[in-house]
């Protein structure tokens, strides 16, 4: 694992956290994006635990860089509760979650392993804010356009895709959707492959910002495509 923060004391404090742990190693620091970038082709950790303000290149660019590279590590994003436009940001470029910096030490570790294994991470308090963030006032036409061109992207799904879509943002995992939808796990799986590649996205996450961007709170009840809704 690689540690970005601007900030020496936060570094000292997680490495200590994270190097405290059998099954976890921090190999390397980076004090600012460039670092990162240059540590990350060095070491080619699995997870990179990423600031997402610094100085310079901040944490959202650099994610973005990371995850557009071969093989790119999972990125676990640091946020305050100022953050939540960059975090939003970061999620939809493909970090597959994010902890507040007061997050006790064992919720990080949970959060480490989870995204290890290729999971999200959602703290719930950041999950709110960010939800809210992504939901909130902004101006009618960018709201318009970012509703419509999730609506696109989500209109090449059939049915089912699009039933799996909507139980994926609810946050249900793969044996609660296939008892909502009355199929099997595999099915299940397949459909989730689907979704990763006609949407082009790398991880869940994004599939519930899709989800939330055409306009579709996350409750639990069936709704219409996003193409027949008006």
């Amino acid at each position: 694992m690689v540690i970005v923060d601007d900030e020496q004391l936060v570094r000292m404090a997680l490495r200590l956290v994270i190097d405290g742990e059998p099954d976890l190693t921090v190999v390397a620091e980076a004090a600012d994006g460039d670092a990162a970038l240059a540590v990350v082709d060095e070491q080619r950790p699995d997870v990179v635990l990423m600031d997402v303000r610094m100085p310079g290149r901040d944490g959202l660019d650099t994610t973005r860089e990371l995850l557009a590279r071969p093989a790119p590590p999972r990125v676990l994003m640091l946020t305050t509760f100022d953050s939540d436009d960059l975090v939003l940001g970061a999620l939809r470029a493909g970090a597959l979650g994010f902890v507040l910096k007061d997050t006790p030490p064992p919720r990080i570790l949970e959060a480490v392993r989870t995204v290890a294994d290729g999971h999200p991470a959602l703290s719930p308090a950041a999950t709110a804010r960010v939800i809210a963030a992504a939901t909130g006032p902004d101006s009618s036409h960018s709201r318009d356009r970012t509703r419509e061109a999730a609506r696109e992207r989500l209109s090449v799904l059939t049915e089912r895709e699009w039933e799996t879509a909507r139980a994926v943002a609810d946050g249900l995992g793969n044996p609660e959707i296939a008892e909502r939808l009355h199929i099997t796990v595999a099915t299940v799986k397949a459909h989730t492959g689907s979704l990763f590649a006609k949407l082009g996205v790398e991880n869940r996450v994004q599939i519930a910002l899709l989800v939330r961007d055409a306009g579709h709170s996350t409750c639990r009840r069936a709704v219409d495509r996003p193409s027949d809704v008006g």
